[in-house]
């Protein structure tokens, strides 16, 4: 699979000429208008209402009460962490078991790949904590949450390190066996070191969703930092204080994440030119997937 700077457009139709570039634009200044309006009247609802009051922010210039959301959201990074590291490893196996020649093994690893992937990830985190306890097994809310997100994003990763490897030109697997690697000497030292420059803006798009569904876990009772402002809303009854608090700290650590990944895709454009990996998420796969199969064959 090539994905060159023009794939994008490829989906999207071709470049547009004077008259298509003053439509979006008026469309563009009409949307920004009505969201200000939107925004506005939002605002003068909430003054209405009493929520600009001074005593319904106060609680956050506490530290007591900042420390409380703020241990919520570390245990929020915490799982995000356990679980990116899980569904790497999960994915990276799922990857190169539909890539190997066994094919006893490689029919397992595609039903596990379109099987989670087709679940939702709220029904998979219930069913590892509600449903089993039902066949004697408890685990904590923690572990159901981590379970969950590494089982649903290993599919996605999966397929995501699938089309990576499989964009690169067949020359290079060539270049590996002419030099006397082995198929799995060729694969670590020669395929997955420029599949991972080429996919990596697509990984890094993928694990910040994983970071945002980590907010699931406070439908299981996981001490997360969305559960933490819960009661802090309900205690001080200021609940849409306390989640917009929680919305910042959630924005500022994608907006980091986000960041590194357009850096590494300028990196990875000015060393592998314009060719990548274009998938932001699980809306993506199809088309990644059958541009995949499309470069095996």
């Amino acid at each position: 699979m090539r994905a060159g700077a023009g794939s994008s457009a490829s989906f999207l139709g071709d470049d547009l000429g004077p008259r298509g570039r003053r439509r979006v634009l008026l469309a563009t200044v009409v949307s920004l208008v009505a969201i200000a309006a939107l925004l506005a009247v939002a605002a003068m609802r909430f003054a209405d209402n009493g929520q600009f009051r001074a005593a319904r922010w106060r609680p956050f210039t506490e530290w007591s009460v900042i420390r409380f959301l703020l241990v919520g959201f570390v245990n929020t990074l915490k799982a995000a962490g356990v679980a990116m590291v899980l569904a790497m490893v999960v994915g990276t196996v799922m990857a190169l078991t539909r890539l190997g020649t066994h094919r006893w093994a490689r029919w397992p690893a595609v039903f596990y790949v379109e099987f989670f992937r087709a679940v939702p990830l709220l029904l998979l985190i219930f069913f590892l904590f509600f449903g089993l306890p039902v066949i004697g097994v408890r685990i904590s809310s923690f572990r159901a949450l981590v379970l969950g997100l590494a089982i649903y994003n290993g599919a996605i990763l999966g397929e995501i390190f699938r089309a990576g490897i499989l964009s690169l030109d067949r020359g290079q697997g060539e270049a590996a066996s002419a030099i006397g690697l082995t198929r799995r000497q060729g694969m670590t030292f020669v395929i997955l070191p420029q599949a991972v420059r080429r996919m990596a803006p697509a990984v890094v798009s993928q694990l910040i969703t994983l970071l945002k569904d980590t907010a699931l876990g406070a439908l299981i009772t996981y001490d997360d930092a969305l559960r933490r402002a819960e009661t802090i809303g309900g205690y001080y009854n200021n609940r849409l204080q306390a989640f917009l608090f929680v919305a910042v700290c959630y924005i500022a650590v994608n907006l980091v994440l986000s960041r590194l990944a357009r850096r590494l895709e300028m990196r990875q454009q000015r060393r592998l030119g314009a060719s990548r990996i274009d998938v932001v998420g699980v809306e993506d796969l199809a088309v990644v997937g059958a541009q995949a199969d499309a470069a095996r064959a």
